[in-house]
C-alpha cells in the first residue's frame, strides 16, 4: 500500500497543503497547475468579479471539458464496438466459407 506524502500546491498564489498517496504526487501537482492556470485565465477575463465567482466559472469550465471528453470517449467506444462487431461478422463469414 502506498504511503501518504505531504505536498504543497499553489492556487492563485496561495499555498495549499495536501496529503496524497505517493503514487498520486505528480498527478496531483499537474492537476493543481491546470486548475491554477484556468483560474488565472478567468480572473484576467473577469477581473471585477469576486474570487468566489471566478472559482465557480472555472469549475463550470473544467466540468464542461470533462463532460465533452466523456461524450467523445463514449462515442469512440461505441464506434469501436461497431467495428469489432463488423470484424467478427466478417471473420465468421470467412470461417464458414473455408470450412
Amino acid at each position: 500500500m502506498s504511503n501518504m506524502q505531504s505536498i504543497k500546491v499553489t492556487i492563485l498564489g496561495k499555498q495549499i497543503p495536501l496529503k496524497v498517496h505517493e503514487s498520486e504526487v505528480e498527478n496531483t501537482k499537474r492537476i493543481a497547475l491546470y486548475v491554477d492556470e484556468k483560474l488565472k485565465i478567468f480572473r484576467n477575463q473577469f477581473s471585477n468579479q469576486p474570487d468566489s465567482t471566478i472559482m465557480i466559472l472555472t469549475c463550470l469550465s473544467i466540468t464542461e471539458e470533462l463532460f465533452e471528453l466523456r461524450t467523445r470517449l463514449n462515442q469512440t467506444e461505441h464506434r469501436e464496438d461497431e467495428i469489432m462487431e463488423q470484424i467478427n461478422k466478417e471473420v465468421s463469414k470467412l470461417l464458414k466459407e473455408i470450412s
